[in-house]
């Protein structure tokens, strides 16, 4: 694979350099660089999401016809580098990323017409109504219930980990609308409306110390059936479309390569308790160097997704070995990061990295992060569908185990 840039590629290059220049403001770098989550807050997201859109380079994957980029493989992952070197913000997946690439392949045209360029505008923000308590990885074997009533699903259950529901006007859920048969035979896939009445959103505090996730309880939510997408007790088909994107449509690698260059700024700060600065440690160094060697691993194998879904293809068990691979990389990183740290290791002051705070914090501000992002990062492994289950996939589609 030739990963070198062409004369086009490097004049895009520059265009981006260009463009995050000018609209990436000193305020959206500063609240980027200390967002410990690959969700930023709603607010500061949206700011970037706006600007994005006024540009045109906000759906980077999305087809040409649907409000795309049309940029290539090699453009998207400048693109993302560079994006990731200037701590921009993250945008939401949930839309952008997950529902809006179902809704192109599943939707009918009125679904289309009305959801896909509301995502784009930014116009809606989505949460994810997947996992429930005792249905996680297994999720086949969830039990939040919706029965037909005229022409609507009457919702009963709950769902859990709902990232950002709090802030979510709209949810893409599955739904268990047939008993008989295998578990993922009953399963619907159903968009609808947060604010429907029966629909309460709790909170649940991360060890990181910030509301990011959520458990949503549903008592007789009465949802139009007009949000199916796909075919009623087929939402299993559409699920797994959507997690092969979740976990191998976005780029790990760019991420995993800008925290590790900001622990090496942090290590050109710290002592390693011989005198001298971290950095010039050789048991560091030589971590870093074995890191940087399976970041540019990961890069190629991301490369391998993007070609593939560039034309068209869907990533299939590709996506689970690039999730598992790349999940456990920015673990490794996370660690290295709370290494150099050293004793400063365990500030808890999340209101420091909130956007726009005015907060000072107690030690350095990159300890801080890197703490949130070490503890934040502990569930990579787990959502998405847990590594173990992964693995699972691996040994049955791959290796025919």
């Amino acid at each position: 694979m030739d990963m070198s840039l062409n004369a086009g590629d490097e004049a895009f290059r520059q265009e981006v350099i260009e463009f995050l220049d000018a609209e990436l403001t000193p305020e959206l770098r500063r609240d980027g660089a200390k967002s410990a989550s690959v969700f930023s807050e709603k607010e500061l997201n949206l700011t970037w999401h706006k600007i994005l859109y006024k540009k045109g380079w906000v759906a980077p994957s999305w087809p040409v016809e649907y409000g795309g980029t049309g940029w290539s493989v090699m453009q998207r992952y400048i693109w993302s580098s560079e994006c990731a070197k200037r701590n921009a913000p993250n945008l939401s997946p949930m839309g952008l990323a997950m529902v809006g690439p179902c809704i192109m392949h599943f939707g009918t045209q009125e679904q289309k017409d009305f959801y896909l360029p509301r995502i784009l505008a930014g116009e809606d923000y989505w949460c994810q109504g997947y996992s429930e308590p005792g249905s996680g990885s297994d999720l086949a074997s969830l039990q939040c219930r919706a029965v037909r009533d005229g022409d609507d699903y009457v919702i009963n259950g709950t769902k859990i980990w709902t990232t950002h529901g709090h802030y979510a006007n709209r949810m893409f859920c599955l739904v268990r609308t047939n008993t008989d048969g295998k578990p993922q035979q009953g399963i619907t896939f159903l968009l609808l409306e947060m604010d429907t009445p029966g629909i309460k959103v709790e909170p649940i505090i991360t060890l990181a110390g910030d509301h990011e996730v959520n458990q949503v309880f549903f008592d007789d939510a009465r949802v139009p059936a007009t949000g199916v997408i796909g075919q009623e007790n087929d939402g299993w088909t559409v699920a797994k479309l959507l997690l092969e994107f979740e976990r191998g449509g976005s780029g790990m690698a760019p991420r995993a390569r800008a925290i590790l260059e900001e622990v090496k700024t942090m290590a050109t700060t710290e002592a390693d308790g011989d005198g001298g600065a971290l950095i010039d440690n050789p048991d560091f160094l030589q971590k870093i160097s074995a890191l940087e060697m399976q970041i540019e691993a990961q890069q190629v194998s991301e490369f391998r997704i993007m070609s593939a879904l560039s034309s068209g293809q869907n990533p299939g068990a590709v996506s689970s070995m690039i999730k598992c691979a790349g999940t456990e990389l920015m673990q490794q990183v996370n660690e290295l990061g709370i290494e150099a740290v050293q004793y400063y290791v365990a500030p808890f002051e999340p209101g420091y990295r909130q956007p726009g705070s005015n907060i000072d914090p107690s030690g350095p501000g990159y300890a801080n992060v890197a703490v949130a992002e070490y503890l934040n990062n502990r569930a990579s492994s787990i959502y998405g569908g847990s590594n173990e289950v992964q693995r699972n996939i691996m040994a049955k589609l791959v290796l025919g185990l």
